[in-house]
Order: structure tokens, then C-alpha cells, then sequence
């Protein structure tokens, strides 16, 4: 494949996995925090049944990393967040939700504390770097924020463990779900943390140093590959099962934690004041008006996944609209994620659909799809790895 026939550009900048992926296959891309990504190995539903039954390797250097240090890191980093990061240990990680001073959701990214006074976010699609820079101009803290030179691999599916034992020995069996360690591989600096965005057991490689991406990517390729691994990108047929949100269909700046039922992420209670504390408090007062739900949708087995938001009917009237919408092949069942009017969303309510192309009815029913408890993503990689 030749750049020029996919109409690449220096506007956007690339991996440093970008040839790699290339020659392993990549036949289509999109950009996402003003990178490319790949979104196309071949078929979706193999790539699917690749993460599901062994293991796929993933560029994600696009979840950019704002990182934030400083004497004052710690108390800046909280007031981006309405969650509780008091306990957070230096070697965790955790999703948090940035909001705005509405209370709208600008980021989930997933936090990593590498020191007391040193900070990673690893973004979702969308310009935090700015957002966090222009917080720090007023905030009257010490701190430093800058992108650094960090880009993530993911590595999922049930076999990754195995991999990962086959890449660093037996030490990383111990890691644990949203915990990380720094680590070499072959004089490559990395951090190796057990996150990813597949709902699967999985591991995520944060490469330091962008001119060792070639090289890492085919060290693990050439030792992963008799273990089952192939190159692939991430599933949206595995995380509309999982209920894994994507910014800027599932969540935007209009929504807020409390429609999405992510009320755990959200700690009005606590002493510290973070970014619209004040306007949560006054929604969690008032109630929400609408809600994010599961829906299953009849007729025959979707082409692909949704383009563009399709309404939700009842009654004659719109009621909500399908926000992220795919075949589920392990399910055989068309599934979606929705956010509809608070009296459309009790479950067993049945809905119309208008879709690009005609009309379908659906059933709402709870989310996530499939493992709700995430069994398979926080197995411990001992008995994953049989």
C-alpha cells in the first residue's frame, strides 16, 4: 500500500508506529486528537473474534498524555476531576471525568499517579492539553503541563498475559488491574500498566521514547505471533458490549455523569473543590431530564456500526437517539448504546429507530451487554493465562 492512496498529510501527525502498521495491514485510518489511528486490519468482525478468543496488538498513540507536575500537581490535578483522587497511590490508575464549570463532561481519560507531585492523562478525543493550560494560567498553583514524548500500544484479548510473560518474564504476572510499573524491554522505556480499552484482559505499553516505536512494535509482533497475537484496532463491537463510552458520540460537553450513571466517579461530599462542583451538586439536586441506556434493535444484522445518530421515536415524538450502534456476532443480536427522555428508559420500553436507510423497532434493556462485572478485563493474568 502506498501513502498516497489513503491521502495522508502533514497536517496530522503520525505514530511512531504509523509504517509499521502499514506494513502489517492497516488499510484504513481516521484521526483522533489530530492523529492518525487505525481503523481497519480487514474484516471488523474477524478483528473481533481475533481480541476475543487470542489477542491483538494495537497503536494507540493517539490517547495523547498531559502531563502535570509540580509542587502543587496533586491539588491541580483534583480540581480538573470530580472524583476523589485523596487515596489515589502513586502506581494506580484510575478513569476520572473532566468537567466543565456546567458540569459537562470535556474528557475520560484514564489518570496515572507516576510520583506524589507527577501526573499522566490519558486522553479521549479532545484538546485537554488546552483545557489544563488555560486552568493553570488563574489557578495560582506551581505547576508544569506539557505533552511528553509518550505513546501507548494496546496489547488485549485472553492471551495477552501469555505474551507479556513471553515479553518480561514472570514479574508482570503480579501487576494488577488499573496498576502500572515503569520497565524496559530490550532498553526500550516503557510503562506497562494493566488498562485498555477492549474490556478484555489487557495490557497498555507506554512507549518513552518515539524513535524506538518500529522497533518495539515488531519485538512484540515476532514474539507474540506463535502465541496467536495479530495486529488489529480497537473493536467497536467489543466495546458496545463492554458499554465502553466514546467521546464525542457516547458523551460531550452537553452531557453529564449523572445521565450516564457514572455517579461513582463523582464525589460532591468531599472537601476539595474541583471544576463544576457547584453545577453537579445543583443537577444531583434537581434530577436528571434524560438518561443513557442498552437497546436491543430487531431486523436483520446491521452493516456496519452507525454513522451518524439515529432518533428514537415513541408515540410519534422523538424521545432520544442512538448514540453508538453495531452487530454483536457473539450475541447475534443488534445492540446499541442510546440516551433517551428519563420516561422512555425504563427497561422492556419499546421504541422506533429511524435509521439511514428505514425504520426498526427496539427494546430498552440494561448495559453493559455482555461480562457487566468486567471478569475478563481484571482476571488475574495467572489464571488467564491458564
Amino acid at each position: 500500500m502506498q501513502a498516497q492512496d489513503i491521502g495522508f498529510g502533514t497536517q496530522i501527525r503520525k505514530s511512531p508506529y504509523f509504517e509499521a502498521t502499514l506494513r502489517w495491514g492497516a488499510k484504513g485510518f481516521s484521526v483522533y486528537n489530530h492523529m492518525y489511528i487505525p481503523r481497519d486490519f480487514g474484516d471488523p468482525e474477524q478483528n473481533f473474534r481475533n481480541l476475543v478468543n487470542d489477542a491483538i496488538l494495537c497503536d494507540v498513540a493517539v490517547e495523547r498524555q498531559v502531563e502535570i507536575t509540580g509542587p502543587d500537581a496533586a491539588r491541580f490535578v483534583q480540581m480538573l476531576t470530580p472524583r476523589d483522587l485523596s487515596r489515589m497511590a502513586v502506581g494506580q490508575c484510575k478513569y476520572v471525568l473532566i468537567t466543565s464549570a456546567e458540569g459537562g463532561i470535556l474528557n475520560d481519560p484514564i489518570l496515572l499517579k507516576l510520583a506524589e507531585d507527577h501526573f499522566w492523562l490519558s486522553l479521549a478525543d479532545s484538546d485537554i492539553l488546552l483545557w489544563a493550560k488555560g486552568v493553570a494560567v488563574h489557578s495560582g498553583m506551581q505547576v508544569s503541563i506539557c505533552e511528553p514524548d509518550v505513546s501507548p500500544l494496546q496489547l488485549q484479548g485472553p492471551k495477552s498475559g501469555r505474551i507479556m510473560q513471553a515479553l518480561f518474564g514472570d514479574e508482570i504476572l503480579d501487576l494488577r488491574y488499573f496498576w502500572f510499573r515503569e520497565m524496559e524491554l530490550g532498553g526500550i522505556p516503557l510503562i506497562v500498566s494493566r488498562t485498555g480499552w477492549s474490556s478484555e484482559l489487557g495490557y497498555e505499553l507506554y512507549l518513552r521514547d518515539a524513535s524506538q516505536g518500529n522497533a518495539l512494535w515488531e519485538w512484540i509482533m515476532a514474539v507474540g505471533m506463535p502465541l496467536g497475537l495479530k495486529p488489529g484496532h480497537t473493536s467497536t463491537i467489543r466495546r458496545i458490549e463492554g458499554g465502553m463510552l466514546s467521546y464525542h458520540a457516547d458523551a460531550d460537553i452537553h452531557t453529564n455523569p449523572f445521565e450516564l450513571g457514572l455517579d461513582r466517579l463523582v464525589n460532591l461530599d468531599m472537601e476539595a473543590d474541583f471544576i463544576g462542583k457547584f453545577a453537579l451538586q445543583r443537577i444531583r439536586a434537581t434530577g436528571i431530564t434524560r438518561k443513557q441506556v442498552g437497546l436491543i434493535l430487531d431486523g436483520d444484522p446491521l452493516p456496519g456500526p452507525n454513522a451518524r445518530f439515529w432518533s428514537l421515536m415513541r408515540g410519534g415524538e422523538v424521545v432520544g437517539k442512538v448514540t453508538s450502534a453495531v452487530h454483536s456476532p457473539r450475541l447475534k443480536k443488534n445492540i446499541a448504546l442510546a440516551m433517551v427522555a428519563l420516561d422512555a428508559a425504563e427497561l422492556d420500553t419499546r421504541l422506533e429507530v429511524v435509521m439511514d436507510w428505514g425504520e426498526t423497532t427496539a427494546t430498552v434493556v440494561e448495559r453493559p451487554f455482555f461480562d457487566p462485572r468486567k471478569r475478563l478485563a481484571a482476571a488475574t493474568t495467572a489464571h488467564a493465562t491458564g
